[in-house]
């Protein structure tokens, strides 16, 4: 916990009375490191008007905690949102989850709380409803150089303009927000069932698209939190068409996406014996060869080890 309980009573009164000053005067300067994380699984959204929830940023098991500064957050709320974010990005002294921003459009408010949010030094900052290329280049020119960008693909356009929303290096996440998309799409949300054909299309071209552009995609939030078992359905179906990551609601999904997202420690040495044979009889100038363990070992399966390895929740 970043504040004692004391504190965070105090602030949620702050909260009910709509008092922003009162919650500007404990706003600091932050000192925490930027988080480095080497591969993602989970993503928590958490809600940025809600102080014991941001309390828990510094012990949370998702990969990603995303502050949520636009769906779920009143609009009255949403300058008592943004500086509670501030607040809590400016005294967590460490964190294992990557601390991510969801502001709203750039037009409807995302600019100002993106000026607002750069003296505080977010990971990232996730914009939703992005159209085209010319959404990001205007994310970019106002985000500081130092702080990635993340994409929510939940309108018709961002889905068409999947490999050009990726115009630079700072890019490194689309989050898919299915029913928004759907019904931009007008298809009803009904579809949204295990094997339906137009769901795999979305999935797929979704999936597909961004690892093309070395964009990490994470799959649709489920929003029947307490139905755990379809949940799990739904990440199992989904590692086997190739996602490795997925958006969550509530700590108990973030247990179940990390758990299926990541490999066996079998698959993880099986990785690390092709990595080692392949260098070996590399060496000797034989770059494929019948192996007694893993049947045949040429250059495929050698990079197939390499990115296993790399990212070991694909």
């Amino acid at each position: 916990m970043i504040f004692e309980k004391s504190f965070i009573d105090e602030l949620e009164s702050l909260v009910k009375k709509k008092d922003l000053k009162a919650i500007e005067r404990y706003i600091k300067k932050p000192k925490r490191e930027k988080t480095k994380k080497s591969f993602y699984r989970s993503a928590l959204m958490v809600s940025a008007h809600r102080p014991k929830h941001l309390n828990k940023l510094d012990s949370l098991k998702a990969d990603i905690a995303i502050i949520n500064l636009e769906d779920g957050v009143s609009k009255e709320l949403k300058p008592i949102a943004l500086r509670l974010a501030s607040l809590f990005l400016s005294s967590v002294k460490s964190s294992d989850s990557l601390l991510v921003v969801r502001v709203n459009p750039l037009e409807e408010g995302g600019k100002e709380e993106i000026e607002y949010l750069n003296g505080f030094k977010p990971d990232a900052i996730r914009i939703s409803k992005v159209r085209t290329p010319k959404d990001v280049e205007k994310a970019l020119k106002l985000i500081d150089k130092e702080i990635d960008l993340h994409l929510s693909i939940e309108t018709k356009e961002a889905f068409l303009n999947l490999e050009s929303l990726k115009i630079d290096k700072r890019v490194k996440i689309y989050y898919l927000g299915i029913l928004d998309l759907l019904s931009d799409l007008k298809i009803s949300q009904e579809i949204l069932k295990l094997n339906n054909p137009t769901i795999d299309y979305i999935l797929s071209r979704f999936l597909v698209a961004s690892k093309a552009c070395e964009v990490t995609p994470f799959s649709f939030v489920y929003q029947d939190y307490e139905n755990l078992e379809e949940f799990k359905k739904w990440c199992i179906y989904e590692k086997n068409l190739g996602f490795s990551a997925k958006g969550a609601i509530s700590p108990k999904q973030v247990d179940i996406i990390n758990q299926t997202f990541s490999l066996s420690l079998d698959i993880i040495e099986q990785a690390k014996y092709i990595k080692k044979r392949f260098e070996e009889m590399l060496k000797k100038g034989v770059s494929g060869f019948a192996d007694e363990r893993y049947g045949f070992i040429d250059e495929p399966i050698y990079k197939n080890a390499l990115n296993i390895l790399k990212n070991p929740t694909i």
